[in-house]
């Protein structure tokens, strides 16, 4: 690929190169990421029976009921959703050590050959979930699907290559929309293949397990992701002869979550860190705010989820697309943030269920707004060289937030109730709207 077919321009009829093939490649690996979501608490009765209470996930079970600490109904409601959120922490743990490897690894080895290394290492977490008959090997699964785990950090730098600084919010909106559609497709499809039992068609494959079918879509889905991107993925990266000024960071995620230097950077990297820490809290806490204020079913949850998600791909797909370049990333970061700030507060107050909806189109228009325009902003100050790198590591970040923000949640809900984690929530947004004032101009919008 020339120069000139890896950059992009905003000419008029002028379409961006390989930017459909990336946006679907996201979609697609984020619609089979998503599909084990509705499944947790059956999960935890199918491997907990299977194992009893002496195995290794007895003992977890045990150690999260004492977390959970609460009697009967309520503390088997909170197990099973602890139960979830630390396989996702798992997931997110393992991610936040690999993201920025991989992204530093694609500024080497260009964006195609990483993207079918993770793509690969994906699908074979997926092979080893379809067969997952214990609680051991279901973890191992997880364990290489997290350390495979550095598609969008990969496919944002790629969005990089392919776009100029005018087009780039935009082009990163739409990446967030297919991230989006593809946790509202993901789930739906989960739930569905639910109720599809391969142990009696299947009985002859050791491992079969009563999760098989979804298992076996997801597996579907990263090999038809795999296939996509080994023939129509094109390699985004430019080939340069290397500079010997440059001085090399090592592939190592302890050395490349040092500071960068990089005017800019790092402090967008605190301010996704703190957002990320407030807004998956609010996720991993809404189902029990909705039970506990309104007698939500599991059922109804997938409705909340459902509703925030149609609205960040709206959002992110078509009205980010418009203001972008009439406001500029810095000042969209900031009303995105105080949209956020006032849903998480309208959330911790509600008493009607009216006012919880009313926060949650708040809270995810204004994270649809932020986090494109984040993405695009540390993109921005980031050299052309190393924008693999500090996309990976942003991404990172974005991952140990979802891994702390679930503890510190929890325990401010089961200490001090419903309202204090999402005005608690409201008043850390603070941090990153005043360190956003501190931020170098670089957008080219203003």
């Amino acid at each position: 690929m020339t120069a000139e077919q890896g950059m992009s321009v905003d000419e008029p009829g002028r379409k961006t190169p390989g930017l459909g093939v990336i946006l679907l490649t996201v979609f697609l690996d984020l619609v089979g990421f998503s599909i084990i979501f509705p499944l947790f608490p059956e999960m935890l009765e199918y491997y907990l029976g299977g194992a009893g209470s002496t195995g290794l996930l007895g003992q977890l079970m045990r150690a999260l009921q004492a977390l959970a600490g609460a009697d009967g109904g309520q503390s088997e409601f909170y197990t099973q959703v602890l139960f979830g959120g630390v396989l996702g922490s798992i997931y997110s743990l393992l991610q936040f050590l690999a993201a920025p490897v991989w992204g530093a690894l694609s500024d080497r080895l260009g964006r195609r050959s990483v993207l079918v290394w993770t793509v690969a290492g994906t699908a074979l977490s997926y092979a080893l979930w379809v067969v997952a008959g214990s609680f051991s090997l279901l973890l191992f699964a997880r364990v290489i699907g997290g350390l495979a785990s550095g598609n969008i950090s990969v496919a944002s730098a790629a969005i990089a290559d392919v776009t100029d600084a005018r087009s780039r919010t935009k082009a990163m909106g739409m990446l967030g929309a297919a991230f989006g559609v593809g946790f509202i497709i993901g789930p739906a499809i989960g739930g569905g293949l639910s109720a599809v039992d391969l142990t009696g068609a299947l009985a002859f494959v050791p491992g079969i397990n009563p999760f098989s079918a979804p298992a076996l879509a997801a597996l579907v889905l990263s090999l038809w992701n795999l296939i996509w991107v080994i023939t129509r993925f094109p390699e985004t990266r430019i080939a340069r002869a290397p500079d010997p000024s440059e001085t090399r960071r090592p592939v190592n995620p302890l050395a490349l979550l040092q500071p960068t230097r990089l005017p800019g950077v790092d402090r967008t990297n605190l301010i996704y860190l703190v957002f990320i820490i407030a807004f998956a809290g609010m996720e991993f806490t809404l189902t029990f705010l909705a039970r506990d204020r309104f007698g939500y079913t599991s059922r109804d949850n997938v409705y909340l989820f459902l509703w925030v998600g149609i609205i960040i791909a709206l959002v992110q797909g078509g009205v980010v697309r418009q203001l972008a370049p009439r406001l500029g990333e810095l000042r969209l970061i900031r009303l995105g943030f105080a949209i956020l700030t006032g849903g998480l507060a309208v959330i911790g107050l509600a008493g009607a269920q009216w006012v919880m909806y009313a926060g949650l189109t708040l809270l995810a228009i204004g994270s649809a707004l932020a986090t494109p325009a984040l993405t695009s902003l540390v993109s921005l100050y980031a050299p052309d060289h190393r924008q693999g790198e500090v996309l990976g590591v942003f991404r990172s970040l974005g991952s140990l937030g979802r891994a702390v923000a679930p503890l510190v949640a929890s325990a401010l809900y089961w200490r001090y109730g419903a309202t204090l984690p999402y005005l608690g929530g409201a008043a850390a947004m603070l941090v990153p709207i005043s360190l956003s004032l501190g931020l170098p101009r670089r957008d080219v919008h203003s």
